[in-house]
């Protein structure tokens, strides 16, 4: 069986909410083969995940939307920080955007995204990216202003270009606070660059983003900063928060004499972890072996590697950012409904209209269905089989005997995968013919049934590799009963295919 122990470092953030989990990959334009930006990653938390497209809109003048945690919220290490939700004002007009969406993080209350990509092409991962434990302990209670999700939601919202998303995100700190489980980050971008944005505990509105440009990879796992000049306001390639430097120096934390940089890290992240891990410097250097000229297929598969796709992944997500789409309905957001190590990356238009209910929220590990009956509303949605749970038991087969089962796994899915790629010039041209001749309506239902067909195509393929590997493994391997709780704590060792 594969499976992986979790290493004494992290044992204290297992303590809390939040795990070494959620990972952000970037390449510049400049080193892929269309000359686009790609994008992917996956969201790592204990909670059912779901697709959402959520379309353009307009709101009154007055309209506010509800930001920040709950009185249950936590640090890492398990330090209770509670918090109060807050209103803050909506904007005008609101961007259409796709994204995962899950249904539970302690004291954050749903719907949760990490981002996803919006209607003007800038697409947001959000990864975990603990601060010093100064930080946390200085953290005021109770918590207000925006968290993580609220900020990734509000930049898919409002951003049209990732260097946007930075001050959007900013100007929201700065003005409305920041709600957190111990520090975080977020990877934007669009067709230009990339954007590495770190929030820090500590309730005194710390914040800073550093540019990725087109010929720089990154992973973020955690989100991380190095080296920034200390006169980061005369970089164009630098944003933050006007105390940055000024509250470190005050505390005794950095000494500006001597120095023409300020290491984020260094200052401000957590003292007792590395900047880069090591499969930081493994998945960074696979991306850079592939480049320049990588395709986008190669990226999918680095997304798809079993060093960071396992059961952890609530999905996998990968995007490729182009200045040159004609239509704003026709970007695209790939997503495999689990972990993307066993489960196909199906391809989402903007345009598309509605999500097949086998892709929709369920209760499968939905916080409080194990205490509660199905609503009669909720009983056709319910009954329908979940994408989610397919993939999630293909992956357990698999993993327990990888050697056997991956390689047959991870060709029908690139398959599957490839036959999207090669259909995408036929159907994006149908649609934007009909775009083009006024019929948006029409073209967003050509859209729609693709997208509702080719996931249909999915399910069956994971039903077909589950019920074929499933059926060797009760015949060859012993099912073990299992007596005690089958739910690891922090001693856990989690299922991979590695």
């Amino acid at each position: 069986m594969r499976r992986i122990a979790f290493p004494l470092a992290a044992a204290a953030l297992l303590a809390a909410p939040a795990v070494e989990a959620s990972y952000g990959l970037y390449v510049g334009r400049n080193l892929t083969a269309d000359g686009e930006v790609y994008i992917g990653g996956t969201g790592d938390e204990v909670s059912s995940h779901y697709l959402r497209i959520v379309p353009h809109q307009t709101h009154p003048e007055d309209a506010t939307i509800t930001v920040g945690v709950t009185e249950d919220a936590s640090m890492y290490g398990g330090t209770d920080k509670p918090g109060k939700l807050t209103e803050i004002p909506q904007v005008p007009e609101t961007y259409a955007y796709i994204s995962m969406t899950y249904t539970n993080w302690e004291g954050f209350p749903p719907p949760l995204t990490n981002g996803g990509l919006n209607e003007k092409g800038v697409a947001a991962r959000d990864i975990w990216s603990p601060s010093r434990s100064e930080l946390i302990e200085m953290t005021e209670a109770p918590q207000t202003g925006p968290q993580y999700s609220d900020l990734a939601r509000i930049v898919m919202q409002r951003a049209e270009s990732a260097r946007e998303a930075v001050e959007i995100t900013g100007e929201l700190i700065d003005k409305h606070g920041y709600s957190t489980y111990g520090g975080n980050s977020h990877l934007f971008a669009d067709h230009r660059e990339g954007w590495v944005f770190i929030n820090f505990a500590g309730s005194q509105g710390l914040w800073v983003a550093k540019r990725l440009g087109p010929d720089e990879v990154r992973m973020s796992y955690p989100g991380y900063i190095g080296e920034i000049p200390k006169n980061f306001e005369e970089s164009e390639d630098v944003l933050a928060s006007d105390n940055l430097i000024s509250f470190a120096e005050e505390q005794g934390w950095y000494d500006p004499e001597g120095t023409d940089t300020f290491n984020v890290h260094e200052v401000y992240g957590a003292q007792d972890a590395p900047m880069r891990r090591p499969t930081v410097e493994e998945i960074e250097g696979k991306l850079r072996d592939l480049a320049p000229g990588m395709t986008f297929r190669e990226f999918l598969n680095v997304v798809r590697d079993p060093a960071m796709s396992k059961d952890t992944n609530g999905y996998g997500q990968a995007a490729r950012l182009s200045g040159d789409v004609d239509h704003d309905a026709l970007r695209t957001l790939w997503v495999a409904p689990t972990g993307s190590v066993t489960a196909p990356f199906i391809p989402w238009r903007i345009g598309v209209t509605s999500v097949p209910p086998e892709f929709r929220k369920h209760r499968y590990l939905t916080k409080g269905s194990d205490s509660t009956f199905v609503t009669e509303e909720a009983a056709r949605q319910e009954g329908t089989e979940f994408a989610g749970r397919v993939f999630k038991r293909l992956m357990y087969f698999t993993c327990t005997n990888a050697d056997t089962y991956l390689p047959e796994v991870t060709e029908a899915l690139t398959a599957f995968e490839d036959a999207r790629l090669a259909e995408t010039d036929e159907v994006e041209e149908t649609a934007r013919t009909l775009l083009e001749n006024e019929k948006s309506k029409l073209a967003r239902q050509v859209l729609t049934d693709y997208s509702h067909t080719r996931a249909a195509a999915a399910l069956d393929l994971g039903r077909d590799l589950l019920g074929s590997i499933e059926a060797r493994t009760k015949l060859l391997d012993d099912i073990p009963v299992i007596e005690a709780e089958p739910m690891g704590k922090l001693d856990y060792e989690m299922v991979t295919c590695r």
